[in-house]
């Protein structure tokens, strides 16, 4: 992997991943672009303890614009986007309309492709694998900003989530916090060291998974199940067999297996709902542990934390989606109308 580091010309930061070593990035953001000027804003829920991002600079994003005018597709001619030269394998930026900026933290855009019209799952093995050494490096970089105690990789795909730019990408957020859901993981890693005289919650959720009926596939580095509580109709877990905290602690072995392993079940996804479906809508996103002691967790490090992926879709069947109405939205409560063994038998039914 070869890394350029570049600014755009409002000075937010852009980064090329290119597959070849002696590729050259040196085309210059022609754009009249003035310093972007953000609102972001984080503020703490006195009842319920997490926090808020208010960005009301957002309201201005682009929204849906048509393929000739997609800002993620390298610029051609007078064309000119967010990507200066006029090819690339993978890049990432500075996002122009962050959630999270300065103080209050990072986002970042990371395109995995230049095909417009390509998804993730039609990448080849070689172009995953490079997307997930981006992701690697970003959540390092990330990491070392005064500003960031979590590093959030994710992919939202599909109109359906919300997705408002057709071009295969993804995202990264860089809190200034612990997030929410990976608190909760954490005190119950607590909890169940304790309960259990050391024993680690992951990996226990781990071994009974695998010795179950919910595994979807499984290598000799990663697995994939439907966990027994599953929230969304059809939901996916990978985890490495090895437990490691972040994406930084992944072995050569596993990162080589990860890209033959995360394609297949996305390829799987998209067949869940049978051929002549539109594509599955879904949300990918990387667990990983907060950088920091951990002070607020008594009893459990960043070591006892295990990366995972979380892949689901909000599609139920074919041509609904399951929202979240009152109990979920209301109360957090979910209500699931698939059951995950019955998932986990389709996603395994529709192998290729």
């Amino acid at each position: 992997m070869k890394k350029t580091s570049t600014r755009l010309a409002d000075g937010r930061e852009l980064v090329y991943y290119d597959l070849r070593d002696d590729t050259v990035r040196d085309a210059v953001d022609r754009r009249p672009l003035e310093r972007t000027v953000t609102t972001s804003e984080v503020r703490r829920d006195p009842l319920l303890g997490d926090s808020v991002a208010v960005a009301s600079h957002r309201q201005g994003r682009t929204y849906h614009p048509p393929a000739d005018e997609c800002p993620l597709c390298p610029s051609a001619g007078e064309r000119l986007s967010e990507i200066p030269d006029s090819s690339y394998d993978v890049v990432v930026f500075e996002n122009r309309f962050p959630s999270l900026a300065g103080d209050s933290g990072r986002c970042e855009v990371v395109c995995f492709t230049s095909d417009h019209n390509a998804s993730f799952a039609d990448l080849s093995e070689e172009q995953a694998g490079l997307v997930l050494d981006a992701w690697t490096d970003r959540t390092s970089e990330l990491s070392h900003l005064p500003s960031v105690e979590q590093v959030f990789c994710f992919e939202n795909r599909g109109a359906e989530i919300g997705v408002t730019l057709g071009h295969p990408h993804g995202q990264i957020y860089a809190y200034p916090f612990t997030t929410p859901r990976t608190a909760l993981m954490l005190r119950q890693a607590a909890a169940h060291k304790e309960a259990t005289g050391g024993e680690n919650l992951f990996d226990a959720v781990l071994g009974e998974e695998l010795a179950g009926e919910r595994v979807v596939l499984e290598g000799e580095h990663w697995a994939a199940f439907v966990p027994y509580a599953a929230h969304w109709p059809y939901e996916v877990h990978l985890y490495p067999k090895r437990r490691v905290p972040d994406l930084l602690g992944l072995d050569e072995a596993a990162r080589t297996e990860f890209p033959q392993v995360y394609l297949e079940l996305l390829r799987r996804f998209d067949r869940i709902f049978g051929i002549g479906e539109p594509p599955t809508p879904y949300i990918a996103a990387w667990h990983q542990a907060p950088f920091g002691q951990l002070e607020d967790f008594e009893g459990v490090g960043r070591d006892d934390f295990a990366l995972h992926l979380e892949l689901f879709t909000i599609r139920r069947t074919s041509g609904k989606l399951k929202f979240l109405a009152g109990s979920e939205s209301g109360m957090n409560v979910f209500i699931n109308d698939v059951p995950p063994e019955r998932a986990a038998q389709r996603l395994r039914e529709v192998a290729s």
